[in-house]
């Protein structure tokens, strides 16, 4: 069967549904946002987010120029194309996603995670294009992670395989707690939140003069410490170090069991470029088992952060 010219991406986020219709050479030809919350019920999400999407499928010539519809999702289950028990989301338990879209929209729908999306458009438009086994990290609210083996996305028996962002790396008695309910988890320490933790403890017990104390409280963001450190603020520095260090010594550990080519880094705080890679590097090459070492790359994604996401979940669409 001929294969059709487009597919629709969902990035799914708890603020924001961005969708894009991205023809095969990447390029996200038109997009459309709609406000994840005040819907109501998933049912009238959908179909508001259809509504929405009729004027850009009409756009590149209609419903039947597009190939499938991929959805990137926080909790998403590829196995049963269901968001589940997601947090952050206004709906309550598991919701069957893909198969509402589907019904709506008369097109095959496949759903996973949004870091697994992650990792499969690196594999499809980024820098992972012909790698076979390699290791997508997220840096965001949360830390993400895709685990592709052998060229296949780790899924696991139940869908929800590969969450590396709560391997704990602190079992000590003040280890942090993590919004998964547990404590210590890599999450907690190496996420954009997780840096923002770190510079609000070490500010309360620390008296280095720093331009992250002139910034109020609720208002400091990752991107503040990165800022701060290309300046050279040494507590910011101090900050992306220690994060850097946790980062590395934490990847050092995920290549003992699949041995990746790569470990490709996306995320707001990877715009610090080397301030954060430098110290993830140190600290990978010095703490890898000898067998791995010289082997993996540390990378950050070619993909523009603005359709990344959007991408990801577009790339799923071309394999249904």
């Amino acid at each position: 069967m001929e294969r059709k010219p487009y597919v629709i991406g969902l990035d799914l986020g708890g603020t924001n549904s961005v969708f894009g219709i991205v023809d095969g050479k990447a390029n996200v030809v038109a997009s459309v946002s709609v406000k994840t919350k005040g819907h109501g019920t998933a049912e009238q999400y959908v179909a508001d987010c259809c509504e929405a999407l009729k004027p850009i499928i009409e756009q590149v010539g209609g419903i039947d120029k597009i190939q499938a519809m991929g959805i990137g999702a926080p909790n998403g289950n590829y196995y049963s194309g269901s968001v589940e028990n997601a947090p952050n989301l206004e709906w309550p338990g598991i919701v069957p996603l893909a198969k509402m879209f589907e019904e709506r929209l008369g097109l095959p729908v496949a759903l996973t995670n949004d870091a697994n999306a992650a990792a499969i458009g690196e594999m499809t438009y980024g820098v992972a294009k012909g790698m076979k086994n390699f290791i997508m990290i997220t840096l965001g609210t949360g830390l993400g992670s895709g685990i592709v083996v052998n060229g296949q996305l780790v899924y696991g028996c139940d869908g929800f395989a590969g969450e590396l962002g709560h391997v704990v790396i602190d079992r000590g008695e003040h280890a942090r707690e993590c919004g998964c309910g547990r404590k210590g988890c890599i999450e907690a320490y190496c996420s954009a939140t997780g840096m923002v933790r770190t510079a609000l403890e070490w500010m309360a017990i620390r008296n280095t003069p720093s331009t992250l104390r002139d910034i109020p409280t609720g208002e400091l963001e990752a991107k503040d410490i990165s800022i701060a450190a290309s300046q050279g603020d040494k507590l910011a520095k101090e900050i992306m170090d220690y994060t850097g260090e946790l980062l590395g010594k934490a990847c050092a550990d995920f290549a003992n069991f699949c041995s990746p080519e790569a470990f490709v880094f996306f995320g707001g705080p990877t715009k610090a470029g080397d301030l954060l890679m430098e110290p993830v590097r140190k600290a990978y090459d010095e703490n890898v088992l000898f067998n791995y070492k010289g082997k993996a790359k540390l990378i950050i994604s070619g993909l523009d952060g603005a359709s990344a996401a959007v991408l990801g979940a577009s790339a799923l669409g071309w394999e249904l």
